[in-house]
């Protein structure tokens, strides 16, 4: 039996073990937040010639916005870094080709002078096109190459009218550069073509999507996301699997984010010191539609390919992303310099896209490390999970033994009884 001592070191050890994205004193784990680095938020709002429409509590959706912004820059959080990006805001006229280039930086992503930001909201007009595609690969440019977290709050009320260039498909794009970019999108008195548009743009980053129909809605919903923006998060490291082991990158713990194509698999190393345990899961999301009956597998094998432990899972198309993980505790060596075991890991999935719809770029895919201490030996394991419950089993044993030896004699009394009348 353990001691108290050994068992609150096994139990905070395991805990640690759980929980992903801890940090060490010595060094930042990858994916894990500095802390160092201001969060980003990019308010990107259509002032297109809709934006007069007046149906939103019995003014016009852009007073509604203006209010809203003029709130949310009131409520700001001092450690974020906010500006302003419009479309449609400037051409009033009928050239689709000029119109879809009209956006335009109202205020910089930076610290914020709440008045200059105020300043430069009210000047704002419902003017031309809806340029959605454009305006958002603009934005992605607005931020300052840092470590903090970066999020785009899209504000519109239709949808994108600067076609062939697909939002949605954008927004996969700027996904697949791996820069940690979460785009947010909120529908202004939404019909189902533009509530489509929005939810796909906001899924593909791995943001939300919010319909609003009162300029109250507009302004906590606004607030909420900023707010989010200022909360500690981990932020995926963005990685590059091979199509073999060989050419692997090795890991460390942390979290990663990659792009795998329809039917295909990646590779990626971790190194396991003997006496340690692997922990790895990975998630594929379908950021576009799928056919149904797909599968994710996640293997460890060796590097001369022996498969050490799987782990898999299927979906039906009922949910946007699917998740599996393993776990290979490397067993303890006699050796005092024992090498570390390079352990390769495998992702494969069995998604293929629906009719029409595009396979590149590849599927979003987002994969978690964790190289922890395993238990010292089976006798900690044992006691770790009983403890004091062996006594509670014994005591179990025993009075059931009792029992058994008194009904055993109450039934052979009675029947010598019955016998004897």
């Amino acid at each position: 039996m353990i001691t108290r001592q050994r068992l609150a070191t096994g139990m905070c050890a395991l805990l640690v073990a759980m929980t992903a994205g801890i940090a060490f004193p010595a060094a930042a784990v990858a994916g894990e937040p500095t802390g160092e680095t201001a969060p980003q938020v990019d308010l990107v709002l259509d002032v297109s010639g809709s934006m007069r429409t007046a149906d939103i509590d019995g003014g016009t959706r852009m007073a509604a916005a203006k209010q809203a912004f003029n709130e949310v820059l009131d409520a700001t959080p001092e450690e974020v870094q906010l500006g302003i990006r419009t479309l449609g805001a400037n051409y009033p006229g009928d050239d689709q080709k000029t119109g879809c280039k009209d956006t335009a930086q109202l205020y910089p992503v930076s610290t914020l002078d709440r008045t200059e930001a105020k300043t430069a909201v009210a000047t704002l007009s419902p003017t031309g096109w809806t340029p959605i595609g454009p305006a958002l690969l603009k934005a992605a440019d607005d931020f300052a190459d840092s470590d903090g977290s970066k999020r785009i709050v899209l504000i519109s009320d239709g949808e994108d009218t600067c076609a062939p260039l697909d939002p949605c498909e954008v927004a996969r794009e700027i996904a697949a550069k791996g820069i940690g970019l979460t785009i947010d999108t909120l529908g202004l008195v939404p019909n189902s073509k533009m509530r489509q548009q929005l939810s796909c743009i906001a899924e593909a980053t791995g943001g939300t999507y919010t319909s609003v129909e009162h300029t109250d809605e507009l302004a906590d919903k606004v607030n909420q996301l900023v707010d989010r923006a200022a909360d500690p998060v981990v932020t995926p490291v963005a990685t590059e699997g091979a199509e073999a082991c060989a050419k692997a990158p090795t890991l460390k713990s942390g979290l990663y984010t990659d792009r795998e194509e329809f039917g295909k698999q990646r590779w990626y190393r971790v190194d396991v010191d003997p006496g340690q345990e692997l922990r790895a899961s990975v998630s594929v999301a379908a950021d576009r539609s799928v056919n149904p009956d797909y599968g994710v597998l996640l293997r460890a094998v060796t590097v001369h390919g022996r498969e050490i432990v799987r782990g898999e899972t299927a979906g039906n198309g009922r949910t946007d992303a699917v998740s599996t993980g393993l776990r290979y505790p490397k067993a303890e060596s006699d050796e005092d310099e024992a090498p570390a075991e390079t352990v390769c890991l495998q992702v494969t999935n069995s998604y293929s896209a629906a009719s029409g719809v595009k396979t590149t770029p590849g599927l979003p895919l987002e994969l978690t490390v964790d190289v922890v201490d395993g238990p010292s030996s089976a006798g900690d394991v044992a006691s770790f999970g009983l403890g004091r419950g062996w006594w509670l089993l014994g005591a179990l044993i025993l009075t059931g033994f009792l029992a058994g030896l008194i009904w055993g004699w109450l039934s052979r009394w009675r029947l010598a009884i019955w016998r004897t009348n």
